[in-house]
């Protein structure tokens, strides 16, 4: 897969392939794996008497991906997201089908690194900005290559 870079003076973001290491899509040869749902929600904060009904079985392939071939795994490095709830070590859920928009967290590559960040446009100049303040916003700049590699929809960590 490759990545055709987008110059940021054309004012458009597109999601097109990838410098990286070819990651696998999650779609494709897959099986179902189904989980029970319950119906009764759980306090976070003060303890509430829960139901054990099941309501129905939910499917983690559809309740987490919206394009199959088009979405990927990434591991995050790092803590320049630790703000948005990406941390260290965490797998983030890419769609390379959703258009990225002003606000969306997105993978982008910069003159062929990868990072992840928050898209921003303020006026005419692309901001990627990171959700920890220890971190500077990078601004690219007339003649830096951006491709907008994807689109993050989830965040799976360990707890």
């Amino acid at each position: 897969m490759r990545c055709d870079p987008i110059p940021v003076s054309q004012g458009t973001l597109g999601a097109k392939g990838m410098l990286a290491s070819s990651p696998q899509p999650v779609g494709g040869h897959h099986r179902a794996c189904t989980l029970p749902l319950m119906v009764s929600r759980i306090a976070a904060g003060f303890p509430s008497p829960a139901d054990d009904y099941v309501e129905k079985q939910i499917d983690l392939n559809t309740h987490l991906i919206q394009h199959r071939e088009a979405t990927f795994i990434l591991r995050v490095t790092g803590w320049s997201m630790r703000d948005a709830g990406i941390f260290e070590g965490d797998e983030i859920i890419v769609d390379r089908a959703i258009t990225p928009v002003d606000g969306k967290i997105v993978v982008a590559a910069i003159n062929g690194d990868l990072t992840v960040k928050r898209l921003r446009r303020i006026g005419s100049a692309v901001h990627l900005v990171a959700e920890n303040p220890e971190f500077p916003a990078i601004i690219l700049k007339e003649g830096e290559e951006l491709c907008i590699w994807g689109v993050v929809t989830r965040v799976l960590h360990r707890v």
